[in-house]
């Protein structure tokens, strides 16, 4: 026995002395797929633009960055048709820091494809499917560096990557298929978080993301033809400049071009009170991309999400097909919902209240009011708003035509809680109308309808202080 344990660490020895062992072996190879390898100092003052771009030029699968700063100064080329299969990863020690224009990354492929597999070419499953970014911090340090630009992609994944100081984080152009950004930090940056700009992208996952502080907006889509994006569980907050109007932390908007299916589930959405911001704004009118037809653009679900603290939590125009339920709202300093020009929308159970544990409490500040103006053919239900103070009425149905607005708590809103104004072929029933809070100035809690034709149905409803009141059209 004692032979064979003097024979083994022989063996070991010769091993370590000659670089034979395995575990010499990966030690040694893990260099050759990194930067270092290829005389990146990644010291943060060097510029490393040149030695990286021959690592990528390489073609070997993989790129990795040990902990350092790698400074470059021009964009860093992923030529996918060329380099094949590629992920550019790091474990979250390593910064890219851009000091030159343009972004950081371009990954440039050549799918012209659909998200079918029956559309994808051969050479693009071979060589280009599935880039991977992962476990890189990426800092601008030019007024005009980006992060990431994507061009003909198919399977792009960006995980666990950082992006701060940039002009836009993530931005999405011409056409791309299949894209998931997950784990990320999209954090203080000049433009906009994550940017569909005019592209032409089906399914896009944006899940588990931190997106703050973009002064041009979280995530805006413009234009295009963009269909199946999911943003889930993700805290996006802040994503409005100073005095900049329509802006928003997720803002989607169809002119030129058409967005649909959307989810909006599970996110934290809200900050900062400037001028025309909203957490989530979606103007749906836009063009057939086929047959080049305009139309309201929407199939969106808005669901269990938090929202609060802009001038308009939800603001919605020339939108079909938007269903929001199971989501909290508060501090909207204009309104909690505005629904202008749009049909077919379900609003179901909500809570829209004021929190006295939170410090603006009675605030005549935020007025957190419920907007639907000419609209039609729309379902309000099971809805529970409070403490609506200064604005026409907590519900205000104005120049709308089919609204069915049923079982909703209207409580503590002053000067009325709801209104209809112009508004015909409506049904308000089944509500509970109410007020006693100390803050509201005048308690009439009752149903007005103004400019009545006869064609509204106002009945089933309880009301404390006033009864409906109707008045004919002249």
């Amino acid at each position: 026995m004692l032979r064979q344990h003097v024979l083994l660490a022989i063996a070991f020895g010769m091993a370590f002395a000659f670089g034979g062992a395995s575990i010499v072996q990966k030690t040694d190879a893990e260099p050759l797929r990194g930067v270092r390898a290829f005389g990146a100092l990644g010291d943060g003052v060097s510029d490393d633009t040149q030695l990286i771009q021959k690592a990528i030029d390489s073609a070997t699968g993989s790129v990795f960055f040990p902990a350092g700063t790698y400074r470059i100064t021009k964009s860093l080329v992923v030529n996918l048709d060329k380099v094949g299969p590629l992920a550019l990863s790091s474990d979250g020690t390593a910064t890219l820091k851009m000091s030159g224009a343009g972004p950081c990354l371009i990954f440039k492929g050549t799918h012209g494809g659909t998200a079918l597999p029956t559309t994808v070419r051969a050479e693009v499953w071979a060589r280009e499917r599935m880039p991977m970014i992962s476990g890189l911090d990426i800092a601008g340090d030019h007024p005009e560096a980006d992060g990431i630009l994507a061009v003909g992609t198919l399977m792009l994944t960006i995980h666990r990557v950082g992006i701060r100081n940039c002009r836009n984080g993530v931005h999405l152009k011409e056409r791309n298929r299949n894209i998931t950004i997950s784990d990320c930090h999209v954090y203080s940056n000049s433009g906009i978080g994550i940017y569909y700009d005019h592209v032409n992208l089906h399914q896009s996952n944006i899940v588990g993301c931190h997106i703050s502080y973009c002064a041009g907006g979280g995530i805006v889509c413009r234009g295009g033809e963009v269909r199946n994006i999911q943003i889930g569980t993700c805290d996006i907050e802040g994503n409005m400049g100073k005095d900049q109007n329509s802006t928003a932390n997720i803002l989607i908007d169809c002119e030129g071009g058409s967005t649909a299916e959307v989810a909006i589930t599970g996110c934290t959405i809200q900050h900062s009170n400037t001028k025309g911001s909203a957490n989530i704004r979606i103007l749906g009118a836009g063009q057939g991309i086929r047959n080049g037809s305009s139309g309201n653009w929407g199939h969106v679900t808005i669901q269990g999400n938090v929202l609060s603290d802009v001038e308009d939590n939800v603001h919605l125009r020339h939108c079909r097909g938007v269903v929001m339920t199971g989501n909290t709202f508060w501090m909207g300093y204009k309104n909690n919902l505005v629904a202008e020009s749009c049909s077919h929308l379900v609003v179901g159970s909500n809570l829209m209240e004021r929190n006295p544990a939170y410090d603006y409490g009675t605030s005549k500040d935020t007025l957190n009011s419920v907007i639907f103006s000419k609209c039609k053919d729309c379902t309000i239900s099971s809805l529970h708003l409070q403490g609506v103070v200064g604005k026409d009425a907590g519900i205000l149905l104005d120049s709308c035509e089919g609204i069915n607005l049923t079982g909703c708590s209207v409580l503590d809103c002053s000067p009325v809680g709801i209104l209809l104004r112009g508004t015909t072929k409506t049904q308000v029933s089944g509500c509970l109308v109410r007020s006693s809070a100390a803050h509201v100035m005048d308690r009439r809690d009752s149903i007005i309808s103004i400019a009545d034709d006869g064609s509204n149905q106002i009945a089933g409803n309880l009301t404390e202080v006033m009864p409906v009141i109707r008045r004919k059209m002249d």
